[in-house]
């Protein structure tokens, strides 16, 4: 027999990793408490087994926090903060130095302690997870020493409660704690209760390098424990990665309070193969999209697209390299798949599994033979699935894929973007303009380009729509820990009552009783669908004319509007800079006139209000070729571009107080950025917004770039923050209408940003204008592309 022969022939032998220093460590261990103002405690509550999903064997207990443990926990944090955060940036930075080489010098212990908790490979634990937890503390190091160049003015939130799922138990702490440090803000991190023993491990690592009590602690326990750390008055900022509709609880639970939110959610991300790709790559890239760490991975490729001119071959060797997978002991390093987390988990993946079956789709499974013990669950793949089927819209969360195909790019695009998520996606393609066109139309906070689940500390990971918004790693991941500079403002009182709804027998009080404005869709003025109009009244109460009352159709009218002139996006930023211009110049032509109308509402300084407002379009005009993203140093043979993305259609409500400039001051941000918009006008003074019309109709705005409603603030600001297809809401109303419509956000989970109830001073640019305008108007793309040998 030849060596050739041999080759083919010969089967693995055992490659066990040495589990006896992680186990004795456990032993020592038989409960897991907490970590609590540099103590560890003994929980005062219930506890849970913690089981080795590989064997089945119960590994140690775990407490489940108490309202007295988080409690203590967001206590110590308050009390270390000020301290913390008034630490020289290097100071904090030598302590999250030391932190990456404890990690580095303890790898294996770490790797080996993970596989153990989780069911994920050793190979995976080993030369994935653990390095890029050293990765994030060595780069956020770095963001502490600079924080105060890279953001001037800029401070530390406070207490940041961060809540971690099971897939990734280390890394996402890391991902959560170490910008969080860096930034000077101190931590209350619940990990997931099947897997709680790194992040102890971790809090012994903090022990050992001297990190200041109450900077860190960590409380274990369940969904339960979660919610009292969310919910706590003394935490500043909540981060949390998990699913959808815990993203909702925690959305609605802390709505109207302040509280500083990210969230991390689900996804349902396309692996998009088209004809002219490397078939053998792809079929790789299968492997590490859907069947790394069992498939339990938010932005796994579940959603496999393949062009039809190539899917039968794809397909057969899909099933070819499937039969060389290795399922087994996850701590024998020639396994390629592991255990899923718990039973619960994979019962739950068996029922997905089989509904498919029983609606139509046929499993493909390796032939592999299954433990006798353990949560395992063969690696395959569905085919025969539509787009409407459960398993097609719903994450398993595990290692099985949906398979479609598609015969034109644009067929792919839609498939692709036909999911409520939108984490990640994947694109095959040798054709590098093909590949870049489809990436810039997926909706996905993260595409690779012919590779897949590749991540880095100064990369942006995070989604859009139902999978969350704000980001974790790099710049835009190190802003979401940081609090804008202060600013003062007042509470803003309500404003003035809807009056004059129905005729009244009493005097005319103003000349010109038939001025009566429509509301502005679509490029056009048009008549409220219900037909009614309000009075609109000045300085004294002197009415000043009638103005359109939008109501919930006006408001569906207005986004679909929006919806149609999407192709305001992919106009060049240099010609949306000089429609703004031209905005500015026809708003100065009438600039006498608006002045009266102000001076008419009893504004204080309307003349400045009007200049001010023709300033404002001058820098965001100028801003719109310039706020742009970057090229991000990563890996290796790689590109990676940080891109700003319009989220597409913005609900914007207008304040009372300054009722021209504030208005303009959240146009002109959004649209400058990309945005089409659905304004509410100031409720009080709404005839200033429709005396914009004919200025927006002759400033080369397309329509339905710019909508503008009048009427009940309220009421129009909940509907817009209820539409699944406004993507981004901005609020300048009453502290109440803040937890209003972040309440009525949750359903699809859209950003919101407020004022807090609080009046801004418009004329000041460091309160109207600036940067955190223009963030606040954008997503960020990371898009990876190959670059180099």
């Amino acid at each position: 027999m030849t060596i050739k022969d041999l080759m083919q022939t010969m089967d693995y032998g055992p490659a066990p990793e040495s589990a006896t220093e992680a186990l004795a460590w456990i032993a020592d261990r038989p409960v897991i408490g907490h970590f609590i103002n540099g103590r560890f405690t003994a929980p005062e509550g219930e506890m849970a087994e913690v089981v080795n999903p590989a064997t089945d064997a119960v590994l140690t207990r775990v407490g489940l926090g108490t309202v007295a443990e988080v409690d203590a926990a967001v206590q110590a944090a308050r009390a270390a903060f000020p301290k913390w955060a008034a630490l020289p940036g290097h100071d904090r930075a030598r302590y999250l130095y030391a932190l990456a080489r404890h990690v580095q010098k303890r790898e294996r212990f770490l790797s080996v302690l993970e596989t153990l908790d989780n069911g994920k490979t050793i190979r995976e634990s080993r030369d994935i997870d653990v390095p890029l937890v050293a990765r994030h503390f060595y780069h956020h190091a770095g963001w502490a020493e600079l924080m105060a160049d890279e953001f001037p003015g800029h401070s530390a939130l406070g207490v940041c409660g961060q809540i971690i799922p099971w897939n990734f138990p280390l890394l996402m702490l890391a991902w959560k704690v170490a910008p969080a440090l860096a930034a000077g803000n101190t931590v209350v991190l619940k990990p997931a209760d099947l897997t709680p023993l790194t992040a102890y491990a971790f809090a012994e690592i903090c022990a050992e390098i001297g990190l200041p009590p109450g900077v860190l602690n960590i409380v274990n326990g369940d969904g339960a424990t979660g919610a009292l750390i969310a919910g706590h008055e003394g935490v500043a900022k909540v981060a949390f990665t998990g699913s959808t509709e815990v993203g909702r609880v925690i959305r609605r639970q802390i709505a109207g309070s302040g509280k500083k939110l990210s969230l991390e959610l689900g996804g349902k991300s396309p692996f998009i193969v088209f004809e002219d790709a490397d078939l053998d790559a792809a079929v790789e890239g299968v492997v590490d999209a859907i069947w790394f760490n069992q498939g339990e991975v938010c932005c796994a490729g579940s959603r496999i697209l393949v062009q039809e001119g190539v899917a039968p071959r794809f397909f057969d060797r899909l099933r070819k390299r499937m039969e060389t997978l290795r399922i087994g002991d996850p701590l024998d390093k020639t396994m390629d798949v592991g255990a899923v987390v718990s039973r619960k988990q994979l019962a739950r993946i068996h029922g997905l599994l089989a509904q498919a079956e029983a609606e139509g789709a046929t499993l493909h499974r390796a032939p592999v033979q299954m433990p006798a013990q353990g949560a395992f669950c063969a690696p395959g793949f569905l085919t025969g699935t539509a787009p409407a089927h459960t398993v097609s819209q719903t994450e398993i969360f595990g290692p099985v894929a949906t398979t479609l195909t598609f015969r034109t790019p644009d067929e792919a695009i839609t498939l692709a973007n036909d999911t409520r998520y939108g984490l990640a996606a994947s694109v095959w393609s040798q054709n590098i303009d093909r590949a870049i066109e489809v990436a810039a139309k997926v909706k996905a906070g993260v595409v690779w380009i012919n590779a897949t689940n590749i991540f880095d500390a100064g990369a942006p990971f995070g989604g859009y729509r139902e999978s969350g918004y704000g980001r974790e790693g790099g710049r835009a991941g190190m802003r979401e820990y940081l609090a804008a500079p202060a600013r003062p403002g007042k509470p803003r009182p309500d404003p003035a009552p809807l009056s004059g709804v129905a005729p009244h027998a009493g005097k005319a009080d103003r000349a010109g009783i038939d001025v009566t404005a429509k509301l502005y869709i679509g490029g056009k003025q048009t008549r409220a669908d219900g037909g009614q109009s309000y009075t609109a009244t000045g300085k004294g109460g002197v009415a000043l004319g009638q103005a359109a009352l939008a109501n919930r159709k006006d408001v569906r009218n207005a986004v679909e509007a929006a919806g149609k002139a999407s192709g305001w996006g992919g106009v060049t930023a240099h010609n949306r800079a000089q429609v703004l211009y031209f905005l500015a110049e026809n708003l100065s032509q009438r600039a006498e006139e608006f002045t009266a109308a102000l001076a008419a509402c009893g504004t204080p300084k309307p003349a400045e209000e009007v200049a001010a407002t023709l300033r404002r379009a001058f820098w965001y005009a100028a801003q719109a070729d310039k706020f742009d993203g970057a090229v991000t140093a990563t890996k290796s043979n790689h590109v990676t571009l940080t891109v700003n993305e319009p989220f597409g259609t913005m609900g914007l409500i207008a304040p009372d107080e300054a009722p021209l400039l504030g208005l303009m001051s959240l146009i002109l941000p959004a649209i400058a950025m990309g945005n089409r918009v659905v304004a509410v006008a100031s409720q009080s003074h709404p005839l200033i917004a429709t005396r914009l019309y004919q200025v927006l109709e002759t400033s080369d705005i397309p329509g339905g770039v710019v909508n503008l409603l009048t009427g009940a603030r309220d009421e129009l600001a909940k509907t817009l923050a209820e539409h699944d297809d406004v993507a981004a809401l901005w609020y300048c109303g009453s502290a109440s209408g803040v937890a209003m419509v972040e309440t009525a956000s949750a359903g699809n989970l859209k950003p919101v940003w407020t004022d807090q109830g609080l009046t801004r001073d418009w004329l000041d640019p460091a309160q109207g204008q600036g940067r955190e305008f223009l963030h606040r108007a954008v997503q960020v793309k990371t898009i990876w592309l190959p670059y180099g040998a």
